[in-house]
């Protein structure tokens, strides 16, 4: 099995879902569609597409990396800690904080994907409401 063939599977995984997957919602997908691919395979052409700035690799809290193909604006996430909700937020804001440290701080920011944790508006609200 060509490796080319796995990693045009997996980029169009990626850009048919729309979402974060983890390695091994990766593999149960493409091995639907090539039997034969091991997970190790797998692994290596995620890593190989992440290397290529084609897919980014993030932690959502979820306990496993997860992948997402790398389309369009960069963007980032908040990530309610409660019910899981993640919020995706431009690059806007994001680039004025990192160019706020890099004047602050002489320091050059790689992160190309920033995920934040907290507590969404409605988990808040739940909160809020007095127990009974």
């Amino acid at each position: 099995m060509r490796t080319s063939s796995v990693d045009q599977a997996i980029i169009d995984l990626l850009s048919h879902e729309h979402v974060h997957l983890t390695s091994n919602q990766v593999l149960a997908d493409i091995r639907g569609r090539l039997p034969a691919v091991n997970q190790s395979t797998i692994y290596r052409s995620l890593e190989r597409l992440v290397e290529q700035g084609k897919v980014s690799v993030s932690d959502m809290g979820t306990g496993s990396a997860v992948y997402e193909l790398v389309s369009g604006e960069r963007h980032h996430h908040l990530v309610c800690q409660k019910c899981g909700n993640v919020i995706t937020i431009g690059d806007d804001d994001v680039l004025r904080f990192f160019t706020s440290l890099n004047e602050k701080h002489h320091f050059e920011i790689a992160t190309n994907h920033l995920i934040l944790f907290g507590t969404c508006g409605n988990c808040l609200q739940k909160t809020d409401k007095p127990v009974v």
